[in-house]
Order: C-alpha cells, then structure tokens, then sequence
C-alpha cells in the first residue's frame, strides 16, 4: 500500500482555526482567572496560559511557513 500524499491545501486553515481557538481559551481562563479566589487554581490557570502564549507564537510560524510553502 502507498503512503498518502502530503496534502497541506487547507494546513494554513486549520493553524488559523487553532490560534483563534487557543486565543479564546487565553480570554475564558483570564475570566476564571478573576472569578475564582483560590490561589493554587489562579497560578495553575497562569501558567496555562504561559504555555498557550508560547505555543501560539509556534503556530504563528508554522502558518507563515505554510504561507510561504503556498506561494
């Protein structure tokens, strides 16, 4: 059996979809963030979103590379 072809037609899509997603999760967890009083549930809620910070920025560079594959 043949492996699939690499098919990256909708790639840059789909990367856009996944920032506008983990963006949205960065605003819903900002809005916990002020409504909820424990601490331990701030920090961890924090460092979240840390994370989400640096894996948008991945993204980003992926959707450029995937822009620049495309033209």
């Amino acid at each position: 059996m043949k492996p699939k072809p690499d098919d990256r037609r909708d790639n840059a899509r789909k990367i856009k979809n996944n920032i506008e997603n983990t963006l949205e999760n960065i605003e819903l967890a900002e809005d916990m963030i002020k409504a909820v009083d424990d601490p331990k549930t701030k920090q961890e809620l924090q460092a979240k979103n840390e994370r989400r910070k640096e894996a948008i920025e991945g993204m980003r560079q992926e959707l450029k590379d995937e822009i620049r594959h495309n033209n």
